[in-house]
Protein backbone atom coordinates (compact mmCIF):
# COMPACT_ATOMS: atom_id res chain seq x y z
CA UNK A 1 0.00 0.00 0.00
CA UNK A 2 1.41 3.25 -0.77
CA UNK A 3 1.84 5.73 2.02
CA UNK A 4 0.09 9.55 1.73
CA UNK A 5 1.09 12.97 3.60
CA UNK A 6 -1.63 14.68 5.56
CA UNK A 7 -3.21 18.27 5.69
CA UNK A 8 -1.44 18.23 9.52
CA UNK A 9 2.29 17.80 7.55
CA UNK A 10 4.80 21.15 8.34
CA UNK A 11 6.35 21.39 4.91
CA UNK A 12 9.86 20.23 6.95
CA UNK A 13 11.03 18.76 4.21
CA UNK A 14 12.81 16.23 6.35
CA UNK A 15 11.08 13.56 4.78
CA UNK A 16 11.87 14.06 0.55
CA UNK A 17 15.82 12.97 0.90
CA UNK A 18 14.79 9.82 3.07
CA UNK A 19 12.90 8.37 0.24
CA UNK A 20 14.72 5.92 -1.83
CA UNK A 21 12.33 6.14 -4.79
CA UNK A 22 12.04 9.28 -5.02
CA UNK A 23 8.64 9.24 -4.55
CA UNK A 24 7.86 12.47 -2.28
CA UNK A 25 8.02 16.21 -3.81
CA UNK A 26 6.72 19.61 -2.65
CA UNK A 27 3.13 19.86 -3.71
CA UNK A 28 1.23 23.15 -3.98
CA UNK A 29 0.42 23.27 -0.27
CA UNK A 30 2.27 20.38 1.53
CA UNK A 31 4.79 17.33 0.55
CA UNK A 32 3.22 14.81 -1.93
CA UNK A 33 4.09 10.96 -2.50
CA UNK A 34 3.63 9.81 -5.81
CA UNK A 35 1.73 6.43 -5.01
CA UNK A 36 3.37 4.79 -8.48
CA UNK A 37 6.98 5.56 -7.07
CA UNK A 38 5.85 4.41 -3.27
CA UNK A 39 6.90 1.12 -1.91
CA UNK A 40 6.78 1.93 1.69
CA UNK A 41 10.59 1.21 1.48
CA UNK A 42 9.98 -2.49 0.97
CA UNK A 43 13.50 -3.53 -0.93
CA UNK A 44 15.67 -0.60 0.65
CA UNK A 45 14.97 -0.47 4.30
CA UNK A 46 13.04 -2.46 6.99
CA UNK A 47 10.73 0.32 7.67
CA UNK A 48 9.10 3.63 6.36
CA UNK A 49 11.91 5.93 5.93
CA UNK A 50 9.99 9.15 5.64
CA UNK A 51 7.46 7.92 8.56
CA UNK A 52 10.20 7.28 10.79
CA UNK A 53 11.86 11.40 9.99
CA UNK A 54 8.58 12.96 10.59
CA UNK A 55 8.37 14.83 13.22
CA UNK A 56 4.64 15.85 12.62
CA UNK A 57 3.56 12.14 12.15
CA UNK A 58 1.35 13.02 9.36
CA UNK A 59 2.60 9.87 6.52
CA UNK A 60 -0.13 6.95 6.90
CA UNK A 61 -1.57 4.07 4.90
CA UNK A 62 -3.23 5.58 1.49
CA UNK A 63 -5.89 2.64 1.34
CA UNK A 64 -6.82 3.96 -1.83
CA UNK A 65 -3.57 2.01 -3.05
CA UNK A 66 -3.47 -1.62 -2.08
CA UNK A 67 -0.45 -3.96 -2.76
CA UNK A 68 0.79 -6.55 -1.04
CA UNK A 69 4.30 -7.26 -0.01
CA UNK A 70 5.28 -8.92 -2.94
CA UNK A 71 3.36 -5.92 -5.60
CA UNK A 72 5.65 -3.33 -3.57
CA UNK A 73 9.05 -5.32 -3.82
CA UNK A 74 8.45 -5.93 -7.49
CA UNK A 75 7.99 -1.84 -7.83
CA UNK A 76 10.86 -1.62 -6.04
CA UNK A 77 12.48 -3.85 -7.99
CA UNK A 78 10.93 -2.45 -11.60
CA UNK A 79 11.91 1.32 -9.97
CA UNK A 80 15.60 0.94 -9.36
CA UNK A 81 16.03 -1.50 -12.84
CA UNK A 82 15.94 1.07 -14.86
Amino acid sequence: MALKITSDCTNCSACEPECPNNAISQGDEIYVIDPSLCTECIGAFDESQCVAVCPADCIVLDEKFKETQEELLNKYKKIHSK
